[in-house]
């Protein structure tokens, strides 16, 4: 038997293919990847590309997971992630299956990266541009010039130690905890990114519109550690873009490099447990009582529904049901999809509509679990960039509130409509006059659709939130910590939610699944 082992090898399909100098078959160990979001995804390109055959099994009717995407009435909807940043880490992938991402997909780069629109009615628009950024502060407030720029050379400071030194690799020792903890304290992620933000800027709206990007994550600015300040550099360094056609588009791009690497995404095919023996992941058992073998298992899933809903008991020392509960969950989302047959030309592509209340609303979300009456929002309108997802002369929409998780008790079967209309009369006054009479096409999603569609505990929308106790080595590891040859990619392990997290941790996978020995008969 000869043994060879596989880097990066371009061309090689995906199924039983001969080796260089063998004179039989060579078999390549099988990786099994539950769920179809952008890090399972990108988990089977980076998997395949080492020489795993691979295949992906996604619950849905369609690829995507969060990013699912809804064809009504002649509108396209995302279904959830529509900040794109850092494309580097797509043009990777299409770079590993011999193709360039522009080939596949246009980016748009965004201008304003979107405006944050205060209650009172004034707005700032946040951008990638340092002197616009500084024109931008000195609108609101002249005296917190210079703490913008010391903010953004301490955003730059933890870009450079938190995501290039820390977000690729795979927290999975002591040791590796211990080798990062230097970054850690140059960072001072012990503060919260609030209150960072709040040492470099006085006014109450900079405060607000600099540190809210953390929602965007899943972490409550007053909770989540500093350190992800770092996306404001990401966003300077790097732009945010819309792909033309959704971010739907990237989705069916990912698709089809799978295709043809021969990787089969199977649709409609939910996985209710992960076969455990002699405490090594073996394969899957479906819901319609299929088991498929595999050498290794990536779960794309959400960590918490994985190890307590798909591995029995016995074989979770680590993550029992009783550490699942408590642990501390991000918000949920409520997200209204609409279309409008008219055109509200003023409104920017993505726009961040703040309520009268800011830190008593996050706790509201976050520590008590109240629906509150009031609430900010995000609202997103690709149509300003691409008029293609809707019919002509319309506009596509989405609306999306930060709301608590399940456990708020809030039963959204009775609530999502008041609450919907509700948000109809916000943008009503505020951004889309006459927004009711004009809706031909609406479709929600609450809470309960995360839990009981997406399979997300509590159905919170980014799994554990991402404070300093839950986040790197405290964060659920990519390589599992109860069963060997188990693996986890996606918002809900590390590095965390947003679509850079996303790809990083199909990308600090790499260094933790077993390399490819490939094997020739003699």
């Amino acid at each position: 038997m000869k043994t060879f082992s596989t880097p990066v090898e371009r061309g090689i399909p995906n199924t039983e293919f001969t080796g260089g100098g063998g004179s039989g078959q060579i078999h390549a160990p099988v990786a099994i990847i539950i769920g179809s979001g952008f890090g399972g995804l990108a988990a089977a390109i980076r998997l395949s590309v080492m020489g795993y055959r691979v295949q992906v099994l996604e619950k849905l009717d369609g690829p995507g997971g969060r990013a699912y995407v809804r064809r009504q009435d002649g509108f396209t909807f995302d279904g959830g992630p529509t900040i794109i940043t850092v494309p580097y880490l797509f043009e990777e992938l299409w770079a590993l299956c011999g193709r360039k991402l522009p080939d596949d997909i246009d980016l748009r780069l965004m201008d304003p990266f979107y405006r944050v629109r205060f209650d009172d009615g004034t707005h700032f628009d946040y951008s990638g541009d340092p002197q616009r950024m500084r024109d931008e502060v000195a609108r609101v407030s002249q005296a917190d010039v210079a703490g913008f720029d010391r903010f953004v050379e301490e955003a730059d400071q933890c870009y450079r130690l938190g995501f290039e030194a820390l977000g690729c690799k795979a927290f999975d020792s002591i040791g590796d905890l211990l080798a990062a903890m230097p970054a850690m304290l140059k960072m001072r992620a012990w503060r919260s990114m609030h209150t960072l933000v709040a040492s470099h800027f006085k006014h109450p709206k900079l405060r607000m519109a600099m540190s809210l990007q953390t929602l965007l994550i899943g972490g409550n600015p007053f909770s989540v550690t500093g350190v992800y300040s770092l996306i404001n550099a990401l966003e300077r360094r790097f732009g945010v873009y819309s792909a033309i056609g959704g971010t739907g588009a990237l989705v069916r791009g990912m698709v089809k490099l799978l295709e043809g690497r021969g990787v089969p995404v199977r649709l409609n095919t939910e996985v209710r447990k992960i076969v455990v023996e002699d405490g090594r992941a073996t394969g899957v058992e479906l819901a319609n009582g299929e088991k498929v073998r595999a050498d290794i298992v990536v779960s794309n899933g959400d960590t918490a529904w994985t190890y307590k809903n798909l591995i029995a008991p016995q074989h979770r020392r680590h993550w029992t049901d009783a550490k699942i509960e408590r642990g501390r969950y991000s918000m949920s989302l409520f997200v209204w999809y609409f279309g409008t047959d008219c055109q509200y030309p003023e409104v920017p592509h993505h726009t961040m509509v703040l309520g009268p209340r800011y830190e008593a609303l996050l706790t509201d979300i976050f520590e008590d679990h109240k629906l509150a009456e009031d609430f900010s929002l995000y609202l997103h309108r690709p149509t300003a960039t691409d008029p293609s997802v809707a019919p002509a002369g319309c506009d596509t929409f989405y609306v999306l509130a930060p709301v608590p998780h399940l456990d708020s008790g809030t039963d959204w079967a009775r609530h999502a409509e008041p609450y919907k209309q509700a948000v109809a009369r916000r943008l009503e006054e505020t951004l889309l006059p006459g927004l009711r009479s004009h809706i031909i096409s609406s479709h929600v999603m609450t809470p309960q659709d995360f839990h009981d569609n997406l399979l997300s505990v509590k159905g919170a929308a980014f799994g554990l939130e991402p404070v300093l106790l839950q986040s790197a080595w405290f964060r659920p590891h990519n390589r599992s910590e109860d069963v060997e040859n188990l693996y986890m990619v996606g918002a809900s392990t590390h590095p965390g939610a947003g679509m850079p997290g996303v790809l990083m941790s199909a990308k600090a996978l790499q260094t933790v699944v077993p390399p490819v020995a490939l094997h020739v008969p003699a």
